[in-house]
C-alpha cells in the first residue's frame, strides 16, 4: 500500500505564501518514492500580498487555500478537513507564508501565535508517533508548539551564506535544540519523529536546496 503524506501549504511566493521552489521539490521527491500526497491550506485572508518584483506589500487581499490552490494545479483541499487517517507523515515547506499566514512568527517571534488548525495537525500527528518534515523557516512551529525537540534551520551563527541564523537562537530561547547543519543534510529527531532541513534559510543554489529537501523527504518516508 503506498504511504500517505499531507502537505500543508501557506500561500504562493515566497515573500507572502509558500516557497514555491521547495513545494515543487517536495511534491517531486514524494512523486518519485510514489506516494499518494494530500494538500491542504488554510481557508483564509493572507496577512497582506507583497509584489514579488519590488519586496513591497500591495493593496490587494488574497485567500491562502485559493493561491496555493495554484501550486499543485488545484488538487488541494481545505486544511480544515485534514483527518490523522488519512495521512501518515506531515510535511510543511517554508516560504514568508509559515510566518505569515500559518503563525504570527513575522511579527512576533517566539511570541508568536500558530494557526489552530495548523497547531492541531502537528500536535495530533506528534501524539500518533507519525513522522513530521519541516524545511526553511517552517521548524519554527515545531520550536513553537513541541518545546525540547531537536531541529535544524541551517546553522546558528550569521555569515553571507546564513544570513537569517539568527533563527536558530531564538528557537534555543524556547527551548528547543539546533543542530547545525549543510543545505543538502537533513537532522532526524529519533524521539519526536521530525526531520528539518534548512532549504532557503540557506544562501545556496537551488539544486543544493533541492538535494537537501530530498534527503527530508526519505529521512521522513522512513519514519513513516
Amino acid at each position: 500500500m503506498a504511504k500517505r503524506v499531507a502537505v500543508i501549504l501557506a500561500g504562493c511566493g515566497v515573500y507572502d505564501g509558500s516557497e514555491i521552489y521547495e513545494s515543487s521539490a517536495v511534491m517531486i521527491h514524494l512523486s518519485r518514492a510514489n506516494v499518494k500526497v494530500n494538500v491542504y491550506a488554510p481557508d483564509m485572508d493572507q496577512m497582506h500580498v507583497v509584489n514579488h518584483i519590488k519586496g513591497e506589500p500591495t493593496e490587494e487581499s488574497r485567500n491562502v487555500l485559493t493561491e496555493s490552490a495554484r501550486i499543485v494545479r488545484g488538487n488541494i483541499q481545505d486544511l480544515a478537513t485534514l483527518k490523522l487517517a488519512d495521512n501518515d507523515a506531515l510535511i510543511i515547506p517554508g516560504g514568508f507564508g509559515v510566518a505569515k499566514n500559518l503563525s504570527t512568527w513575522a511579527t512576533q517571534g517566539k511570541d508568536c501565535k500558530v494557526n489552530p488548525a495548523v497547531e492541531k495537525a502537528i500536535k495530533d500527528f506528534h501524539k500518533a508517533g507519525k513522522p513530521l518534515g519541516l524545511c526553511c523557516i517552517s521548524p519554527v512551529l515545531a520550536a513553537k508548539i513541541l518545546p525540547g525537540c531537536e531541529l535544524t534551520v541551517g546553522h546558528d551563527k550569521e555569515c553571507e551564506m546564513w544570513p537569517n541564523a539568527n533563527t536558530a537562537n531564538v528557537m534555543k530561547e524556547l527551548g528547543c535544540k539546533h543542530v547545525n547543519k549543510h543545505v543538502k543534510e537533513a537532522h532526524v529527531d529519533d524521539k519526536n519523529k521530525i526531520v528539518t532541513t534548512s532549504a532557503f534559510m540557506c544562501n545556496a543554489p537551488v539544486h543544493e536546496i533541492f538535494d537537501g529537501i530530498g534527503v527530508m523527504v526519505e529521512e521522513v518516508l522512513k519514519l513513516a
